[in-house]
């Protein structure tokens, strides 16, 4: 049984798929108008696990994360530098595939629909909205979505607003937790430049909310299982695609909608001003592997803030590489997975995806008294969920030096002497040389701090 906290009903929840076997999810992918930062990496790398949840639990997955390609900050962006919108952000595009690449999440499985691909569809259900009296055209032939019209809206956020007080906002995004109509096509300006398409409902291009609803129902149906993404999307966007889809379909949007929370720098809001949006290159410039972030953020249960510090980074980075020096002393032969292990493991992942103590049950296996053979296969089993990537490790070699080696034996016979203050001192002379001497059932091994 997989267990998921539902933003929409503010509790967790036993998972019922609509259909038995299978999964739909949609998580909101980037706007490629920049790179994208860490924060915005979080969100993926929690999507990427509910994925990979899933399909431990023998789901058929379909996932579905769109691109953002045409919006206000694209076409901005796009005309500052002198660039057709496609090219502009195809360069983005094709580095938020990369970085999933370092990271491991497999874009294989994963559908990737782009908002530019998809305008018939959006003009399809804004058309069904005007017809619905849910729609209506301004003086200057944008159509705005009427929030009046729709009676649950704020059902997702909570927020509240004064339903005869109407106020239109064209911005793709607002902050305040204020309700608006709000835009779901534009009509053409000259801000917008060549960005435009000639359409049934007049010249221009999409808002915001309305690519999504379209992308969704076309890929997965509606309703579908679950819709993902980062708690600051709850409102206006989530809030916006529910009001839009289920006011043009009258039925239910989406079953489950998980938030991971916000990924803070150094206890802070990342932002340019402050210069600490950083990116996944400037991690790997200061000598990090990709997947240390990753593992960072294991640490942390997706929908907890977690502070990003260079401290906790090198603390996950000498983490991973004990858990790797760990997995390659247990040699190369794969044995039998425990299944009372990938019980405990499975309690924990299914139980809204709790990381932290689906790690502990990684450290229990590596001190059960099970064989290593088995130990390796039982780890294995589990980063099919965490994907550290940990199978390209059990081939390695480990290079430890003979005078490690000659302190670790002297220890050994020194505590069989009952010589505890040598042994001990012998241990801090390993500690210095940066490696750590562990107790076993069959005696000591050695792995590098």
């Amino acid at each position: 049984m997989i267990k998921v906290y539902n933003t929409l009903s503010r509790s967790k929840e036993e998972f019922k798929p609509i259909e038995e076997g299978e999964v739909g999810i949609y998580s909101c992918g980037p706007t490629v108008y920049n790179f994208v930062h860490i924060g915005n990496l979080r969100a993926y790398i929690f999507a990427d696990i509910l994925h990979r949840t899933f399909l431990y639990n023998g789901y058929k997955v379909k996932h579905i994360m769109n691109i953002t390609d045409v919006d206000d900050k694209t076409i901005r962006d796009s005309r500052s530098n002198g660039l057709t919108l496609k090219d502009f952000t195809d360069r983005y595009t094709t580095s938020f595939f990369e970085d999933l690449e370092k990271l491991n999440i497999n874009k294989e499985e994963y559908i990737f629909p782009r908002a530019t691909e998809n305008i018939d569809g959006m003009v399809k259900l804004i058309k069904k909205l005007l017809d619905k009296g849910f729609a209506y055209k301004a003086e200057d032939g944008s159509i705005y979505f009427a929030i009046s019209k729709f009676k649950d809206y704020g059902k997702l956020s909570g927020v509240d607003f004064e339903r005869d007080t109407k106020s239109r906002i064209s911005n793709d995004e607002y902050a305040k937790d204020e309700a608006h109509d709000f835009a779901l096509w534009k009509a053409w300006d000259e801000k917008d430049g060549d960005v435009f398409w000639e359409t049934d409902i007049g010249k221009g291009r999409p808002g915001w909310h309305i690519e999504c609803s379209v992308m969704s129902e076309d890929n997965l149906g509606q309703p579908f299982d679950i819709h993902t993404g980062g708690i600051d999307l709850i409102f206006p966007h989530h809030e916006n695609e529910i009001a839009q889809s289920e006011a043009a379909n009258e039925k239910t949007f989406v079953n489950y909608w998980m938030h991971n929370e916000m990924l803070m720098v150094d206890g802070q809001k990342m932002s340019k001003s402050l210069k600490n949006d950083y990116r996944l290159n400037d991690i790997i410039e200061k000598g990090y592997e990709p997947l240390v972030f990753r593992y960072l953020m294991l640490f942390t249960g997706y929908n907890q803030k977690l502070n990003f510090t260079w401290d906790a980074l090198e603390a996950a980075k000498n983490g991973l590489g004990n858990l790797k020096n760990k997995i390659l002393l247990l040699g190369n032969d794969i044995g039998e997975v425990s299944a009372s292990l990938v019980d405990d493991f499975k309690n924990e992942i299914n139980d809204d995806l709790n990381t932290p103590k689906a790690l502990a049950v990684l450290q229990e296996v590596l001190k059960s008294d099970i064989t290593n053979a088995d130990k390796l296969a039982t780890v294995l089993d589990f980063d099919k969920v965490l994907g550290l990537r940990l199978d390209e490790v059990k081939s390695e070699t480990i290079d430890i030096p003979e005078d490690v080696i000659k302190f670790a034996e002297d220890r050994k016979n020194a505590k069989q002497e009952k010589n505890f203050e040598l042994a001990d001192s012998l241990r801090a002379k390993i500690s210095e040389a940066g490696y750590e001497v562990e107790d076993t059932k069959d005696g000591y091994r050695v792995v590098r701090r």
